[in-house]
């Protein structure tokens, strides 16, 4: 197995089987059509132009197809990009497999719902577990396989369930600073803040917002089963509405998404354990992509700044 195409130089020729993640019709300034195309394997994505299209390529070069690639990389406004001198797409004789393209987190999907279980046996709030437990094995499936976003941070096979193990360890590391934290609402509180995704997205292949996600989002769609959960469960109370606001204000500000700023302590803490968890993992891809004494590429989600890798890093 050679080297994936996030570790290929500006200059470098490419050869490789990848997987069309999206593909975006556009027209040139000759007025004739071309396809934006996002392309990844393990390794991360990249994105090519196929110039001069008919309707014949559109049908063969859509998202969630395998191609051969034969073309160059090259600096373009400070990006990589692909230029394409060949491409076709794969056959059963080339022997590809789907899965083989797709980046998928750290650990097993296993792994992480025996995390969770292990979180949610620690809650001592019946209502608050029962409510946290229910809505778990309604949408496990989904939960442990989504990615966490179509894009910036978290945007691969497993991610979301990923992306809440990670934030459950901050959690509990933070509550140990600072015993005032009711640890039960904060590990729902991260259990729940981004479960709406499971139906905001598609899933975890060639990603895009369902009907649902567009008009309503994540968010509006957790307050909904919460509350639903609660119902279901014969349970009332101010648990269910603090629930509710978790979810509600975990973006921090109108201006992010959030129809409620933080207004409970443990509100508080799971925007910024959030925030943190995204931002690292948007950091860590960003610069394992570059060579020590290099800036990486703009981080549109990060006020579009580079990030410097220093020397001395291991």
């Amino acid at each position: 197995m050679g080297k994936g195409i996030a570790h290929y130089e500006v200059g470098e020729q490419v050869e490789l089987f990848l997987l069309i993640k999206s593909a975006a019709k556009g027209i040139a300034s000759n007025g004739k059509p071309f396809l934006t195309l996002i392309l990844q394997d393990k390794s991360g994505e990249i994105e090519a132009k196929l110039w001069d299209v008919n309707e014949e390529d559109e049908k063969t070069y859509a998202a969630q197809n395998v191609v051969k690639v034969v073309g160059d990389l090259q600096n373009y406004r400070g990006k990589s990009q692909l230029r394409i001198r060949q491409i076709r797409k794969s056959g059963a004789a080339d022997g590809q497999n789907l899965d083989d393209f797709l980046q998928a987190a750290p650990l097993s999907q296993d792994q992480m719902a025996s995390k969770l279980t292990q979180y949610i046996f620690e809650m001592k709030n019946p209502n608050i577990q029962r409510i946290t437990r229910h809505l778990i094995k309604k949408h496990q499936k989904a939960f442990l396989e989504y990615p966490a976003a179509t894009k910036n941070h978290h945007e691969f096979v497993s991610g979301l369930a990923y992306h809440v193990i990670s934030m459950l360890d901050l959690a509990k590391s933070i509550a140990s600073l600072y015993p005032s934290l009711d640890t039960d609402l904060l590990y729902a509180g991260v259990i729940l803040h981004d479960m709406g995704k499971v139906m905001e997205l598609s899933g975890p292949v060639s990603t895009v917002y369902t009907l649902e996600g567009n008009l309503l989002g994540h968010i509006t769609i957790m307050i909904n089963e919460i509350g639903k959960a609660a119902e279901e469960l014969g349970i009332s109370g101010e648990e269910v509405l603090i629930l509710q606001h978790l979810v509600l204000s975990h973006h921090g500000k109108a201006e992010w998404g959030s129809p409620k700023p933080p207004l409970v302590k443990e509100a508080e803490i799971l925007h910024y354990i959030d925030n943190l968890d995204a931002k690292m993992n948007m950091l860590d891809r960003a610069l394992d992509k570059v060579k020590p004494g290099e800036f990486t590429e703009r981080i549109y989600a990060l006020d579009n700044r580079s990030f410097y890798k220093p020397v001395f890093h291991k």
